[in-house]
């Protein structure tokens, strides 16, 4: 097991997933991903979560040399998603005394995980209750649709810390030397990113705690600086952007709407854009372009038309958009088409489905290749996004 140093009481068993292929079948983690969970070893002894079947026996192994002999008082569950709950009736079934820390939305959703009897042995906790191991104590504070209805997080006041469930975690294992921000940003729109509101209110709890230490379900300890972390949650969840910049996201058939997507980045950045990202939709890892999006204030989507409407992929970004509450940017449109562009109007028909999105009154039509007088509408469009 890695030596990942909680305190002296509170111990790491988690485990590394370094050849999974796709985090819940959707997502490349090139770098794999971290199943976390804890021990607070105490009079009573309380483990925190367990971990996705893929590590069960690595965790169960990870549990009996932090033990150490001793037995499993508590089982707190904070959130039933299999990656954090596979192995709740295999502790159940080794130590048929421990009780089951759960909320009234909890144990429903074991039972329909697993086939076991917990009803003489479930705590069933709410809002503010607290459970004294000796020493240390939790308090449990409910995050429904954080992103699951069950979802609650515990605070331990002696040592200060938050176990936050899925709130602060980030892709990658934990052996994985990089930025925080990237991974934790494509985690989060990507996964949690349609509940701003609910994580908003979580955060409001949480600022009425005196943490020192978070401790999520995937990614690394958060032990220093936290108010850089919290700070992007606040960012992350109002749906405000992080980074004054520009995506340009190209869905192109034959290569001509990326030409000219390339083009106009270059437009931009020749008047000056401090930033502009760019993403091919159709090879581009889409969980990307998606933080991406959610990243920067303003948007170019550039898009062939296709049997009289969107190039799939295109389609595609714009429902995850929509799904993960998109809003509060300005976009611009431009389309392409060899008799009958449509996909302007196909996309700003999507927009407008969406809250508080400024669609900039220029669109560039492309009729195949781009020409001088392609070129001529993109430098209008760049001056017109630039200009708002």
């Amino acid at each position: 097991m890695k030596d990942i140093t909680i305190t002296d009481t509170i111990k790491y068993i988690g485990a590394d997933d370094k050849d999974i292929d796709l985090f819940e079948s959707q997502y490349v983690v090139p770098n794999g991903v971290s199943y976390n969970s804890y021990v607070i070893l105490d009079e009573k002894v309380a483990v925190m979560d367990t971990v996705d079947r893929r590590r069960g026996e690595e965790w169960l192994k990870n549990l009996d040399e932090a033990l150490a002999g001793r037995s499993v008082d508590y089982l707190v569950v904070s959130h039933m998603e299999p990656d954090h709950a596979a192995n709740v009736q295999a502790l159940a079934e080794k130590y048929p005394e421990m009780k089951v820390v759960g909320n009234a939305k909890t144990f429903p959703m074991i039972a329909q995980f697993f086939d076991i009897d917990l009803s003489q042995r479930s705590l069933v906790v709410a809002e503010g209750d607290t459970l004294n191991l000796g020493s240390h104590e939790l308090t449990f504070v409910m995050a429904p649709m954080v992103h699951w209805p069950e979802v609650m997080v515990s605070y331990e006041s002696s040592e200060k810390i938050l176990f936050s469930a899925d709130g602060f975690g980030k892709f990658g294992a934990l052996d994985t030397e990089e930025d925080w921000a990237c991974e934790a940003r494509r985690y989060y729109f990507n996964i949690v990113g349609k509940y701003g509101a609910q994580v908003q209110a979580l955060l409001k709890k949480a600022a009425g705690l005196d943490i020192r230490m978070i401790c999520p379900l995937h990614g690394p300890i958060l032990k220093e600086n936290l108010e850089y972390y919290i700070g992007k949650y606040q960012v992350w969840s109002s749906y405000e952007p992080e980074d004054e910049g520009i995506l340009v996201a190209y869905a192109s058939i034959h290569g001509n709407t990326g030409k000219a997507a390339v083009k106009l980045k270059e437009i931009l950045e020749a008047k000056g854009a401090k930033k502009v990202a760019i993403t091919d939709l159709s090879r581009d890892d889409m969980a990307e372009a998606i933080e991406d999006a959610f990243r920067y204030d303003k948007m170019v989507l550039a898009c062939a038309t296709y049997d009289g409407g969107l190039f799939p992929c295109m389609e595609d970004f714009l429902h995850h958009l929509k799904s993960k509450t998109y809003r509060n940017r300005t976009v611009a449109l431009m389309e392409n088409g060899s008799w009958a562009p449509t996909a302007a109007k196909a996309m700003r028909t999507m927009l407008e489905q969406m809250k508080d999105i400024t669609i900039c009154d220029k669109t560039v039509t492309i009729k195949s290749a781009v020409k001088e007088s392609t070129v001529a509408d993109m430098e209008a469009l760049a001056e017109e996004l630039l200009a708002k």
